[in-house]
């Protein structure tokens, strides 16, 4: 959205959380000891997969989590932990009618969801800041019996065809009839933490909640023997009442003070096996009550002879204070708690409060600048929720390849299988870090496409994190050693876009531009990692050697007419997309060295290399991809024998092409006189010899434009575009023109059909899971690509380049403006309409119309291309929350 205004810059004393970030980022991992770093699904993830068939789903279940001690981490409700995962706190609830507590979020699993896995909960990140000195979190909490049989067997029960049966659907929720439970975190100091849970009842009638606010220690005992265990005991004698002593050999001593209660429970963090398996429980002693799902059992189950052991227990290793609340209609019961090195003789009142003042007026401080001058209150507020959702989303993640396949002492042995199955290949990989995530319940694992996303709007709250992030990902123990970027944990050998050479920059350009911070050594850093993997995609996707590349699945999952990852025997596909990343690839790398040139000279002649290699990509596209009838790129099949068959599928593929865009800015570029003097050469020896060279334009000033496409192939695309009957929706761009509506595409490969027709909404495929589709929604990343890009042409181009929009309405604006315009749809999806609703909830907008629901948000992970609904995971800030950074779109002069 256009924001010509310019805004103060966030670093204006007094400023709190910057001074706090200012001091972080001087160590060597700049993270905060204590924040949000516990997953929200540790089972069912590949880390905890010990199958003979990699039935990561079925092998760890739900069911199971409760009982069932983890071995690579931790989830919780709302919870927080160190850095290390050693000591976690999280939420317990129980309504007095479900068989088991709410400890964690409920959710089904891939193949239970009719599209996939997908939670089943109401959560919401509303607010956090870059420390995590002040962190809120909203848990609705059904008064009745929590509906998992009727979740699980009516989603069984539909088909691709019919929409996900949601929480929502069931009817808990009406009347007001459900706790608002408000987790908030406020530091004192970094060691020093001051917790307070507060649960509203909305509902019509009085009704009763437990609360139990958990802390326990990881277990790591028992996969490491030979190290020191923690404990968690009680100090009765203490001076102050109400607390217990966390001994930790990694993490340190802790008090946590807790308000008075008659019941607080102890137990230890070991496996049930004698609930899960019929066995003596192995490791807590056997018939011990002492086990990890002992509160479900003392609380939930009533067993009052197992509370009464629990009560007596005077050390373990989780431990929960339990308080049992009335709630009248309206009211709000608070319960408070404090996690710190120090002894505190008044770990509560009037001081304890004030922390939790300070920190949200701090907090109110830090993000005031990021907002645009003249910004409305909703406006922040969509901000705001998206970058606390960005900030939520760190997970500590740890994945030990070796020591997976190998297994651990004293433990049984991993099926032999394992050696030749899921990510085998990757022995080097030994990742232990606080990573951002995509959905910390669906996608509880790195992504390298999406991470590449995050780091935009992480790097405007910060950017010392969100560096290295990037850098990260590019480190020995996670990069191969053939230079491939793992993909995501369920198979680290996929190929995802290579994006994050225009992270980097983007990361570089925004802390430039707010922070005034240009770190040419970053640069410098990153484009050593990315040499390696540019060099891995130009040996690896393009194997006729001719600069068309392959590659298959893309991110861009079901596009495709075919799976573009498993392709028919003895045929190849030529990507439109995949060459047009590496054309992008290719001039990213070019600005990136042009950019570390100005500081460091040797950087001169690779940037030359990389324009040469964009020139030969370029062409080599342009031959062999556009269709002139249609004038559209489309991918190309070729068969063991016979031509090439054209895939005529109008998608985003075609349009990728859009992304590869630069400016070399002569004033710029003049000291770099063998850079220009090369370009000039190479331009003139392929002219000469009548080789092809893409349409290069020159401004009076002697700017160049790089781009894959002419003026004239640009307005063709852009009026496809930009035309609502084919790509441009209420809420973006969709991934598929909605032309496949009424036109459907199929092809004939080898006897075989293989179709595909617009589909907005959820996926009616089983292709890659069926829990995402590319068929037809709305998806943020690539709309957010679209609007820098198009912004990047307007640069150059300026009012001598306009173009109708929407298509076929009369209305001609320059690029610009139609950046502006597309970027208003995509923050238009969070606002609130004239009657009340917005696109986001689609039909749930009733029950987020409740006063107390209004300025409720999620951020899902694509968005019905008819209606802008969202759809998919619930909580993809991960790269949804680049519509933070549109919100200022132009405010900062950054690109």
């Amino acid at each position: 959205m256009s924001r010509k205004s310019p805004i103060t810059t966030p670093a204006v004393p007094p400023n709190p959380e910057l001074d706090r970030l200012q001091e972080n980022a001087k160590k060597t991992v700049p993270l905060e000891k204590w924040g949000p770093y516990l997953s929200d699904r540790q089972w069912g993830t590949v880390r905890e997969d010990y199958s003979t068939n990699g039935d990561a789903w079925n092998y760890f279940t739900h069911d199971q989590a409760r009982s069932r001690v983890y071995r690579w981490g931790e989830d919780g409700l709302m919870g927080l932990a160190d850095s290390r995962m050693n000591v976690c706190f999280g939420l317990a609830l129980w309504n007095g009618q479900d068989p088991i507590l709410k400890e964690r979020l409920f959710g089904l699993t891939n193949h239970e969801g009719n599209h996939g896995e997908d939670v089943k909960e109401l959560y919401y990140y509303l607010d956090n800041t870059p420390t995590h000195s002040y962190m809120k979190g909203l848990y609705k909490y059904p008064q009745a019996r929590f509906p998992y049989e009727w979740l699980l067997h009516e989603n069984a029960r539909r088909t691709k065809a019919d929409p996900e049966f949601e929480i929502l659907h069931t009817g808990v929720f009406e009347e007001g009839r459900y706790f608002d439970v408000l987790v908030e975190y406020a530091k004192h100091d970094s060691d020093d933490v001051c917790i307070r849970i507060s649960a509203t009842n909305h509902g019509p009638d009085a009704a009763s909640l437990t609360l139990l606010p958990t802390i326990w220690c990881r277990n790591r005992w028992q996969f490491e023997p030979d190290k020191p265990r923690p404990t968690i005991s009680r100090r009765p004698d203490a001076p102050t009442a109400g607390n217990v002593f966390v001994s930790h050999p990694r993490t340190g001593n802790y008090y946590l003070y807790y308000e008075p209660t008659d019941l607080a429970l102890m137990t230890d963090n070991e496996t049930n096996t004698k609930r899960l398996y019929g066995q003596p429980n192995r490791y807590a002693g056997p018939d011990t009550p002492f086990v990890k799902d002992a509160f479900h059992e003392a609380v939930a189950g009533k067993n009052d002879y197992l509370c009464e052991l629990l009560r007596d227990n005077e050390a373990g290793t989780k431990f929960a204070p339990v308080y049992k609340r009335q709630i009248e209609p309206g009211e709000t019961a608070v319960v408070c708690l404090r996690l710190s090195k120090l002894i505190q003789i008044q770990p509560f009142g009037a001081p304890f409060t004030q922390v939790f003042a300070d920190r949200q007026r701090e907090a109110d401080l830090f993000y005031a600048p990021l907002s645009p001058i003249g910004a409305s209150p909703e406006l922040m507020q969509i901000q705001r929720q998206a970058l606390a959702g960005m900030l939520w989303s760190k997970q500590y993640y740890h994945y030990d390849i070796p020591h997976w396949l190998r297994g651990d002492p004293d433990q049984p042995a991993p099926p032999p299988e394992r050696w030749l199955g899921r990510n085998a290949a990757w022995q080097h990989l030994n990742n232990e870090d606080v990573i951002s995530m995509p959905d910390k319940w669906e996608y509880p694992w790195y992504a390298a496409w999406d991470l590449a996303f995050h780091t935009v709007p992480l790097a405007m709250v910060d950017p010392v994190f969100a560096k290295n992030q990037l850098i990260l990902l590019m480190r020995e123990w996670y990069m191969s050693p053939t230079g491939q970027i793992p993909a995501y944990e369920w198979k680290f050998s996929d190929v995802n876009p290579p994006v994050q050479a225009w992270a980097a920059l983007s990361v570089y350009r925004l802390e430039r531009a707010i922070y005034k911070n240009e770190d040419i050594q970053f640069l410098k850093r990153v484009f050593q990692k990315l040499l390696i993997n540019f060099t891995w995609w130009t040996n690896r996707q393009d194997l006729e050697e001719d600069n068309v590349f392959g590659g298959g699945f893309l991110g861009l999952d079901n596009i495709g007419v075919i799976d573009r990852s498993n392709l028919p025997d003895g045929t190849r596909l030529e990507q439109a997309d995949a060459t047009a990343w590496m054309a992008m690839y290719a001039l990213n790398m070019m600005d990136m060295a042009l950019e570390i040139s100005r500081h460091d000279p040797t950087f001169e002649d690779i940037a030359t290399k990389f324009y040469e290699h964009f020139v030969i990509i370029a062409e080599s596209l342009n031959e062999a991809l556009w269709d002139e009838d249609d004038h559209f790129y489309y991918d190309r099949l070729y068969p063991t024998s016979g031509k090439p068959v054209t895939l005529e599928v109008r998608s985003v593929v075609g349009l990728s092409v859009l992304f590869a865009v630069s400016i070399v800015r002569r004033h710029k570029s003049e000291p770099l006189s063998d850079f220009l003097k090369r370009a000039q050469y190479f331009q003139t020896y392929r002219t000469g010899l009548n080789l092809p060279m893409p349409d290069q334009r020159v401004t009076e000033d002697g700017d160049i434009l790089l781009s894959l496409v002419s003026k004239d192939r640009l307005e063709k695309l852009l009026s496809v575009m930009l035309d609502e009957t084919e790509f441009l929706s209420p809420g973006g761009i969709r991934a598929l023109s909605k032309y496949h509506e009424q036109h459907p595409y199929q092809i004939s490969v080898y006897g075989n059909t293989y179709a595909i027709n617009y589909v907005p909404g959820d996926s009616d495929s089983n292709l890659f899971g069926g829990n995402s589709n590319w068929r037809g929604p709305v998806w943020m990343p690539l709309n957010y690509l679209f609007i820098k890009s198009l912004k990047k042409y307007h640069q150059f181009y300026g009012d001598s380049l306009t173009v109708e929009f929407p298509t076929g309405s009369g209305n001609r604006m320059n690029l610009e403006q139609v950046s502006d315009a597309l970027a208003q749809r995509i923050v238009s999806v969070f606002e609130t309409q004239p009657d009340g609703s917005r696109p986001v909830h689609g039909p749930f907008n009733p029950f987020y119309q409740r006063p107390e629901n209004k300025a409720l948000l999620l951020f899902y992970e694509y968005f019905h291309g008819d209606t802008a609904q969202g759809i998919g995971a619930s909580h993809q800030t991960g790269w949804t929350g680049v519509v933070a950074e549109l919100i200022n779109d132009d405010a900062w002069e950054w690109e």
